[in-house]
């Protein structure tokens, strides 16, 4: 015969737990609330190359150089040099870039990136699914740059350098050029904590394995030397690019979100965000049982 004691203590227990468990599921239906509202855009490619949600134009377009995005058409390049990978994404579909060299494709940042001239804040993640070693060219490969003019003025990127000494990732966050080199130096010539740039010397890529990859940044454009901008890699944080002046002057009908320059793998799920989320909000985004498809619902 039960005593009556542990009866009344399993009682007790089952009600905590019950209780913890009513409180996660209702604290994590809160996060996916407070992350859907801060949403700009997102890309799962499940349902075709453009984007499910977004504040500006949601088509994707595909253009022969980064030199000749003004002749770009909607939609993938006819090639095949970069295709919709069907069943591989983190969850559905992704894109597959097939060879190094392929037409550049982009979504359009005006609206899509939430660009504000006082004050800008946001976030960007993807996932990657890629081994360096084996699918990577030599030399410099950009999974994503957002950008209105090139990589090295008022520019976001992400991008991998394969050399013989090891494959590093970074993330760069160049502001107008002649605020980060108002002198013109050459860029060999100026000391690692002169660039606005964070870079990991052993990152998580795998082949066999989805990696997320978010960026935050916050306070750019304020004038002051306040901005910040942090990377995460699978949730956890990565690095940070510590406090600088951040001057993004950006011509907004330009500004493009360009994804795979250079790059060789399968590349999914692009989401962009009004503010610089959290690291728990990181942590949740990058559990989203459903991925970022369970925000844009």
């Amino acid at each position: 015969m039960n005593s009556p004691i542990l009866s009344s203590t399993g009682r007790v227990l089952a009600s905590a737990v019950l209780l913890a468990l009513l409180l996660g599921c209702q604290s994590a239906s809160s996060t996916s609330r407070t992350l859907r509202s801060a949403l700009l855009f997102e890309a799962t490619f499940d349902q075709g190359p453009d984007a499910d949600v977004s504040t500006g134009d949601r088509r994707l377009y595909f253009a022969p150089s980064l030199n000749d995005r003004d002749n770009a058409r909607p939609g993938l390049p006819p090639d095949g040099w970069v295709e919709i990978a069907r069943g591989a994404g983190v969850h559905g579909d992704a894109l597959r870039f097939v060879r190094t060299g392929s037409p550049i494709v982009y979504f359009s940042a005006d609206g899509n990136a939430g660009y504000r001239t006082k004050d800008w804040s946001g976030t960007v993640s993807f996932w990657l699914k890629v081994n360096p070693a084996a699918e990577l060219a030599e030399g410099f490969c950009d999974p994503i740059q957002l950008t209105s003019k090139s990589w090295d003025n008022a520019a976001f990127f992400c991008e991998f350098e394969k050399r013989p000494t090891g494959i590093p990732f970074r993330l760069g966050v160049y502001p107008d050029f002649p605020v980060w080199n108002p002198t013109n130096r050459k860029w060999e010539d100026m000391s690692a904590a002169e660039k606005p740039l964070l870079s990991i010397p052993n990152p998580p890529f795998r082949g066999d394995r989805w990696t997320h990859v978010v960026f935050t940044f916050e306070h750019f454009n304020t004038g002051r030397a306040d901005g910040v901008a942090r990377l995460y890699l699978d949730g956890v944080p990565a690095g940070t690019i510590p406090a600088r002046t951040q001057t993004f002057t950006w011509d907004p009908l330009r500004a493009r979100i360009l994804l795979g320059v250079g790059y060789v793998g399968l590349w999914d799920e692009l989401a962009v965000f009004n503010r610089a989320l959290t690291p728990n909000e990181i942590q949740a985004l990058h559990q989203l049982p459903g991925g970022i498809r369970d925000l844009g619902q």
